[in-house]
């Protein structure tokens, strides 16, 4: 059994072991393959966005190819409006070409021609105006003074290419959508090659978004592209736009390029990093654990329900032969209670040959000398406990007649002939109660014996003496051993009455308690003092008679040889204050007196 218990951890611990590596590869496998998913989703978002920015620069360089276009734009930037106005209207007069090339208009319709946008400005350095251009052919322009606003001061800065909208500018044009990246481009004099402003373009940051419509089905987790001061320029999950995004530090993201490419887990997420540090934006993927393995659940699901038939063919074989042995090994233990209740004629049928067969055959064999060490040798010992019991009860009986003789001597002494004819009936009645033999001895006959013999002192100490027997009639008819009441009653009277007191009393009471039949016998006398005490529990414990306490050793050792360990007498006392003996019999025992 022991080789099978061994073998079957061996296999449980070896199939756990390789089930766990099995799923460990394909998990790493499967969060490899899904990150990988993930960084071409990040990789097409940031083409897109440089797509933009390219776009952008495209647009400024376009401006300045076209002559007309770049020579009125300039003079947009460098003078008031309405300098303009008059410009383009002699222009018109003088070159309708010219006319062709408003810019106002230009910059109007590529409002209009890229969906994605939502404002094109125009900073004029030098004469601080911010012209606004935005949907539905909508234009104005404000002059932003120094002295009056912060405009002049933010664009003066130097900037990422790519950013949020600065809050002056959004405040100035009364735009507040957090979902807006900006772009931001210098325009030179084409002449003078003089800086004469900035060219911005917002754009809406909804429409990164198509650079993953591609990735719709395979990708898990999240794209967020954060500036380079950390605010949310686009998210996939549209969660975090106007928020600080938790899982990157951007600042250090941006100065730390070790960190790219390279995927972390924060707060149960894969997070890896996409970095722009000249454009200054942070491609940011991040994808839950929970989510990474829920594309490998099935797989685990698979192995787990592989593992744990493989766990079951190995403990169910070695199981069927531990149960085989099991049954036999109850079998052997139900023949063993059999002989443990007094069945001695019950034989193991067990004719295998290993080692449970040999001890049903030892058990067999053991059954076999037990009946013939119990002919030869316990009957012979159930006689001589007879013999003690009858030799007990004989010793008993003379000690009784010579304690009796005297207390009615000395009554005789004390008060003359006065009472004595009730003493010697009750005496007489009390003498043919013990020589009477009876087949069945109860528990009425004891208690009547008693009764008779505490009336003897009853009449003999007058006035200071009383008994009282408490007992339900349905007791009456339950067997009792002969002379195991009186001697404690008798005990009560030579060494616990105190003359002296006129409220001596002895109480017998009958009651059972869990299929035992109590009998206490509690007085008010002498007590008995903690040390004697002890001595008289020592004697009554021991299992050879030393002939001492003959009248409470010869109950205590008749009832336990009768019924058992479990019965006999206990006593309790303390000095001064009484004591209390209880005799312990088994309620439906029957026994031959």
């Amino acid at each position: 059994m022991r080789m099978l218990f061994i073998f079957s951890f061996i296999s449980i611990i070896t199939i756990i072991t390789l089930s766990y590596i099995v799923f460990r590869s394909i998990a790493d496998a499967t969060i490899r393959r899904e990150l990988e998913v993930q960084k071409a989703a990040m990789e097409s978002v940031d083409r897109y966005i440089r797509q933009q920015y390219e776009a952008v620069q495209d647009m400024v360089s376009d401006l300045h190819r076209n002559e007309a276009l770049s020579a009125n734009t300039s003079y947009f930037m460098e003078h008031a409006y309405a300098d303009y106005v008059q410009h383009l209207t002699e222009g018109f007069y003088t070159n309708r070409d010219d006319y062709s090339t408003d810019t106002q208009t230009h910059f109007q319709n590529l409002v209009e021609e890229h969906a994605n946008i939502r404002h094109v400005l125009l900073y004029s350095a030098e004469q601080q105006y911010l012209s606004n251009f935005s949907r539905n052919m909508e234009f104005k322009q404000r002059h932003e003074n120094a002295a009056h606003s912060f405009v002049p001061d933010v664009m003066a800065m130097e900037t990422p290419n790519i950013s949020a909208p600065n809050y002056w500018v959004r405040k100035t044009i009364d735009e507040w959508d957090p979902a807006l990246y900006a772009i931001r481009v210098p325009i030179n004099n084409k002449q003078t090659l003089k800086n004469v402003g900035q060219f911005m373009v917002f754009l809406d940051s909804q429409s990164i978004g198509q650079a993953l419509a591609n990735y719709k089905n395979s990708l898990k987790g999240d794209i967020v592209v954060l500036s380079a001061k950390g605010t949310v320029l686009f998210d996939s999950s549209g969660q975090y736009y106007g928020r600080s995004y938790p899982y990157v530090n951007v600042e250090n993201a941006l100065f730390d390029s070790t960190g790219a490419g390279v995927v972390n887990k924060v707060q149960e997420r894969y997070v890896n990093q996409l970095i722009a540090a000249d454009e200054g934006y942070v491609v940011i993927g991040a994808v839950p654990a929970s989510e990474i393995a829920e594309a490998y659940a099935g797989i685990r699901n698979t192995i787990l329900l592989l593992s744990l038939l493989c766990l079951l063919f190995a403990i169910l074989v070695p199981a069927f032969f531990i149960m085989n042995f099991a049954k036999r090994t109850r079998r052997i233990i139900r023949f063993m209670h059999k002989v443990k209740k007094g069945d001695l004629t019950a034989r193991i049928h067990d004719t295998r040959e290993d080692e449970l067969g040999q001890i049903a055959s030892s058990f067999n064999d053991m059954l076999v000398e037990m009946n013939h060490y119990i002919d030869r040798v316990y009957k012979a010992e159930i006689r001589q406990k007879e013999t003690e019991l009858v030799a007990l009860q004989a010793r008993i009986n003379p000690h009784f007649l010579y304690n009796t003789l005297e207390v009615i001597r000395m009554r005789a002494v004390s008060q003359g002939a006065r009472d004595v004819g009730d003493m010697i009936y009750s005496l007489s009645v009390l003498f043919k109660s013990q020589v009477q033999q009876k087949s069945n001895h109860t528990l009425k006959d004891e208690l009547e014996a008693c009764r008779l013999y505490l009336e003897l002192f009853r009449i003999r100490y007058k006035d200071i003496f009383i008994y009282k027997i408490k007992v339900d009639s349905r007791f009456y008819a339950c067997p009792a051993v002969k002379l195991s009441l009186q001697p404690l009653v008798e005990n009560y009277v030579i060494h616990g009455i105190r003359t002296e007191r006129t409220d001596n009393r002895l109480e017998i009471e009958v009651k059972e308690a869990g299929g035992v039949l109590m009998i206490e016998v509690r007085d008010n006398g002498k007590g008995i003092t903690a040390d004697r005490l002890d001595e008289i529990r020592q004697e009554l414990a021991c299992q050879e008679e030393s002939g001492r306490m003959f009248g409470l050793r010869s109950v205590h050792s008749r009832l336990r040889f009768l019924y058992g360990p479990d019965y006999g007498i206990t006593i309790e006392s303390k000095p001064d204050e009484g004591t209390t003996i209880q005799v312990r019999y088994p309620v439906e025992e029957r026994t031959d007196a």
